[in-house]
């Protein structure tokens, strides 16, 4: 018994070695392996590894012959997002299983059925945010953009070179999407229909003002340099301008959720004062039907303070 704290710093040190001995083995084993996949890859023999390993191969497969499957593909396509519609819909199961028994666990079972609806809803309003984000993303890029096309114009080079230069020089999303539009232009399609595409999938005012630009000038010619530098000024001024409307906009976006939160609030004190009363108001089908009508009052409520707040810059 005398010799045992001597024994575990002894099998401590022993373990802290072999862990140290393990770590260093394993990255230089990683090492080596990336190595060899890149001299591989160099001499044609093996294609190095591009992405992420998919999930839900099969059920992908499946969706992608299916026309709600096919529309799934165009609206992530759109987002940016690193998902194939297969795990897509299988995120959105899941997570309205969780939606259906934690909001029915808390209020009752028939509210568990609304918020599943809700949830659906908003699956697809979720790919409709990410795309407006990528798209404001995109635009709060386009005066850098307009900036580089303008330099490689004026140095000489064609619009092909100088969009392919500019998808290099930029972060994503400008960088992603424009490095879409150069690899179009190098298997065949023409600059119209490489911009239409951009503009489709990114719609906006300004993205348009610019492709109509860009397509204008590489039609009938003219001073593309200087239509590009005034452009780029008209730009910084529409960023600053968007930005002051979103701030003064910020407290009416809060009421828009704040309404909604309230009542969701008020059925929670309902419950907490009278233990079942929920579960007893959603019994009958007067009751159900008042439910569905509150949730559409204030569905109306939050989309009117949304659509109000609405102002095109």
């Amino acid at each position: 018994m005398a010799d045992l704290p001597l024994l575990t710093i002894g099998v401590t040190l022993l373990a802290c070695l072999l862990g140290v001995v393990g770590v260093h083995v394993y990255a230089s084993g990683k090492a080596q392996r990336q190595a060899l996949l890149d001299r591989m890859s160099q001499t044609g023999q093996a294609e190095p590894p591009v992405g992420r390993r998919r999930r839900f191969r099969g059920v992908d497969r499946r969706l992608r012959g299916t026309a709600l499957g096919k529309r799934i593909e165009r609206k992530i396509a759109t987002t940016g997002l690193d998902l194939t519609p297969g795990e897509y819909v299988v995120y959105v199961i899941v997570a309205l299983l969780a939606v259906y028994f934690s909001v029915g666990a808390v209020f009752a079972p028939f509210f568990g059925i609304v918020a599943a609806v809700i949830g659906l809803w908003g699956a697809d309003a979720f790919l409709n945010w990410q795309r407006a984000k990528r798209t404001e993303a995109f635009i709060n890029q386009l005066p850098e953009f307009t900036r580089v096309l303008a330099n490689a114009t004026q140095a000489g080079l064609a619009m092909r070179t100088a969009l392919a230069m500019a998808a290099e020089e930029l972060d994503d999303p400008a960088g992603e999407e424009l490095m879409r539009v150069a690899d179009q232009l190098t298997v065949g399609h023409s600059l119209d229909d490489a911009l239409g595409e951009l503009a489709e999938r990114l719609p906006s005012r300004e993205l348009v003002v610019l492709v109509t630009t860009l397509v204008l000038s590489n039609r009938a010619g003219g001073q593309v340099v200087s239509s590009l530098r005034n452009l780029t000024e008209t730009l910084e001024e529409r960023k600053e301008t968007r930005r002051e409307v979103t701030t003064l906009l910020s407290q009416v976006k809060v009421t828009a959720l704040a309404v909604p939160l309230l009542g969701l609030s008020f059925l929670l004190m309902i419950n907490a004062m009278r233990p079942g009363a929920l579960d007893k108001m959603t019994a009958s089908v007067v009751g159900q039907f008042a439910v569905v009508v509150a949730f559409g009052m204030y569905a109306v409520g939050f989309f009117l303070i949304r659509r109000m707040s609405r102002i095109r810059v």
